[in-house]
């Protein structure tokens, strides 16, 4: 399970939205994230809001769509007393956990209440993330159906070893079954990667690079791993049964998947996400790097509307009890000033290939030439794309995007 929420001011129970979330609200565009917290086991590496069926403490998994249409239902009115405008969405994400540990069924009636709640704008991406050992056709024919246009795979690695390190349960060949299905019903398709699991090789990276471009999907997310606080994974290194790689290593292996991937036909659109073209791009991630409008959903799910951002009750026993009750769910919230939001945008929106405004740097940082100068010399940015006042990173500062950042921000 995830660690301890943020310390921050606690979250009214109605909901009530403060007047600045109306401020440029029209000009943001509104995007749904679902979180399904359910796994039939736990990853040793993972650090998500994530519950196996013996941590539910009485709630049942058969009842997990009502709640979310409550808190749904909930959400509608809180933006209605706030006076925000309707604004459908652009984009709807069901992550977690594993949603496919749900019936199809269910998350067909769970994207048809934020349908007639909020309308879907033209072109609305409707994404679900799956485990390949979950889905059949019949399955994803019904989410096809439905609306949904998008499945993210979670493939982490095509080497047995890797995903046993990693504990994941999924059998590698089920992959290419389960994105050949979704390819056969109309799904764009993503597969999630993986990279510097303890033990892991060059060969074995370039071989689970090479299945994923097998696949023939129209999208890549490749993350380094990190090893969080408090995981199984954690406790493993601290005791020496498993080593981290060396951050060298790391770098070198995401120098391959650059090559590899472009090589193939992918183009990077943020330091982690390769698609082909930018109509492959994950429009809700976008959202979430852009700083745009979000409403998170379900237990942990955090939402962010216009500079006020807040996070849900973990487990979900004590989401149902509130959601059930007619209340928020959230039990945290922070309301961003101007300087922690410029910050935000200068550590998210560098990250993605269509950069960020120098001029919003200079807002936060006067100073900011100076590094930008440097970073021109040292071949950190693209000099033609600075010239024309805009910081976009060239492969060698995607590297060094995280210290970039920080000076940046100094």
């Amino acid at each position: 399970m995830a660690g301890p929420h943020p310390i921050a001011d606690p979250a009214p129970s109605d909901g009530f939205l403060p007047v600045q979330v109306l401020d440029g609200a029209s000009t943001r565009s509104f995007h749904a994230y679902l979180h399904i917290p359910f796994c039939r086991v736990r990853c040793g590496y993972c650090d998500f809001n994530t519950y196996t069926s013996t941590e539910l403490r009485g709630e049942k998994q058969s009842d997990f769509a009502a709640r979310m249409l409550s808190e749904i239902a909930f959400s509608v009115k809180v933006q209605q007393q706030a006076q925000l405008p309707a604004r459908p969405l652009a984009s709807v994400f069901f992550g977690g956990g594993t949603p496919t540990q749900l019936p199809a069924e269910d998350l067909v009636s769970i994207l048809g209440q934020l349908e007639r709640s909020f309308g879907f704008a033209a072109g609305c991406e409707i994404t679900t993330e799956a485990n390949p050992d979950d889905v059949s056709k019949e399955y994803l024919e019904k989410l096809a159906r439905a609306g949904f246009t998008r499945v993210s795979i979670g493939m982490q690695s095509s080497v047995p070893s890797v995903l046993a390190t990693l504990e994941r349960t999924h059998n590698p060949v089920n992959v290419a079954t389960a994105v050949a299905l979704a390819k056969s019903v109309g799904l764009q398709t993503s597969v999630d990667l993986i990279y510097g699991a303890p033990g892991e090789t060059m060969d074995d990276w370039v071989a689970s690079l090479e299945s994923a471009i097998e696949l023939e999907t129209d999208h890549v997310s490749a993350y380094s791993l990190i090893v969080e606080p408090g995981t199984k994974m954690a406790r493993q290194i601290k005791s020496g049964l498993l080593t981290e790689q060396d951050p060298d290593e790391l770098a070198d292996k995401y120098e391959l998947a650059e090559a590899m991937l472009s090589a193939a036909g992918f183009e990077w659109y943020e330091v982690s996400n390769w698609s082909r073209g930018e109509g492959a791009r994950s429009v809700h991630n976008l959202a979430y790097w852009r700083g745009n409008d979000w409403w998170g959903y379900g237990p942990g799910a955090h939402s962010h509307i216009g500079g006020v951002r807040w996070w849900n009750a973990k487990h979900p026993s004590t989401y149902a009890q509130k959601v059930t009750q007619g209340e928020s769910p959230a039990v945290g919230r922070e309301t961003l000033d101007q300087k922690t939001r410029l910050e935000e945008r200068i550590l998210l929106e560098l990250r993605i290939a269509d950069g960020i405004s120098i001029e919003t740097i200079k807002a936060l940082n006067p100073d900011a030439n100076r590094w930008i100068s440097q970073y021109i010399a040292t071949e950190l940015i693209d000099a033609a794309s600075a010239l024309r006042g805009h910081l976009v990173l060239t492969l060698k500062g995607r590297l060094l995007a995280d210290s970039m950042v920080r000076q940046l921000l100094t």
